[in-house]
């Protein structure tokens, strides 16, 4: 064998060993990542750590158990819808079954904790696929696109209701005009969505943006039938987690009247949504900062609101964080491309 052969043959086991390497450094980083965000969040930060102390207490003595083992068992309906609606995106793509769609989500969530604005969202969804990897962040895009339409439409209409009854009652037509703009505001936010190939073509005018222009190609080649179930789907995930924080708070003793409430939570995920966040866990001082004000324009006591705020953030972020280590440590980042590539299913 020439040495020139010989020395690469060699090469290959150090490259590849290499290579594992980092993955399982890569692994093992984020696990420390998160589980010291974890520790943090829930145990080091004293309102957090109250709150904690105040659900685990309640549940055991009986006081707020049922709203509590309730909003703990929507926990799974949660997430599960994010993972169908992931199924349909991703099917798009390639043929991908629910339970690797669900695996991807949690393994997205737990990557998305330790990163800004859970890009490692994006990440923990495409490694999941076996090709059409580019075409994937487009498609994560369109399904958090969906879920921030949904949160636009219902949280538009919630701030509306307090801006209204709290400073603008006695200004009718100033009101009105309010109201004419959260509709424009709210028709403008579903335009993208339905109207792609705008969205691209804006994105190629600006030369700065041009280069995501390869990741929104995707976007034009779901019909509308995918889009509406899409997010309908969204809609159904929204729901779920507005009858968590109502329950949560039904169990901490706030007593909020429905229609107010409903249009505090759903101002509260407006708020949160539109503030960019370091990681997971900026997210609660968002979160408990919208939600105490808005309800403590309708009466309700800080403490109720910011103990149910925080629980929710533990039920819906941290605990499924913590099982999506699970499925981080086997990841296999590395897949063997195949010679041909998969066409997705043409029927449901």
């Amino acid at each position: 064998m020439p040495p020139d052969l010989l020395q690469n043959y060699a090469q290959k086991p150090d490259s590849a060993a290499r290579r594992r390497g980092f993955v399982v450094a890569g692994k093992l980083l984020v696990t420390l990542l998160t589980l010291g965000l974890l520790w943090y969040s829930v145990f080091q930060d004293a309102d957090t750590a109250t709150a904690w102390r105040g659900l685990v207490t309640r549940t055991l003595s009986g006081e707020g158990r049922l709203p509590i083992l309730l909003a703990l068992a929507l926990m799974p309906a949660n997430w599960g819808l994010e993972a169908w609606k992931w199924w349909r995106l991703a099917r798009h793509l390639e043929p991908v079954s629910f339970r690797r769609s669900f695996r991807a989500v949690l393994v997205g969530l737990t990557l998305g904790f330790v990163t800004p604005n859970r890009v490692g969202d994006y990440a923990g969804r495409i490694i999941e696929l076996k090709s059409r990897r580019l075409d994937a962040l487009g498609a994560v895009f369109l399904g958090r696109y969906c879920q921030l339409v949904v949160t636009v439409l219902a949280g538009t209409i919630g701030l509306l209701y307090f801006v209204l009854r709290f400073y603008l009652h006695s200004y009718p037509a100033t009101g009105l005009g309010l109201v004419v703009a959260v509709v424009l505001t709210n028709l403008a936010v579903m335009l993208p969505l339905y109207r792609s190939r705008l969205l691209v073509a804006a994105v190629m005018a600006v030369r700065p943006l041009r280069r995501f222009r390869r990741f929104l190609a995707v976007m034009p080649t779901y019909p509308a039938w995918d889009l509406t179930a899409v997010l309908l789907i969204s809609g159904l995930r929204y729901a779920v987690f507005c009858a968590q924080f109502g329950l949560l708070l039904v169990a901490y003793g706030a007593h909020a009247p429905f229609v107010p409430g409903a249009a505090a939570i759903a101002g509260t995920l407006l708020l949160k949504s539109l503030v960019p966040s370091l990681n997971a866990l900026a997210d609660v001082g968002v979160r408990e900062l919208s939600a105490t004000h808005l309800f403590g324009l309708l009466g309700e006591p800080v403490l109720p609101v910011l103990s149910a705020s925080i629980s929710l953030w533990v039920i819906n972020i941290a605990l499924p964080s913590a099982v999506g280590l699970g499925f981080v440590l086997r990841l296999k980042v590395f897949r063997k491309r195949g010679k041909t590539s998969l066409k997705p299913p043409t029927h449901e």
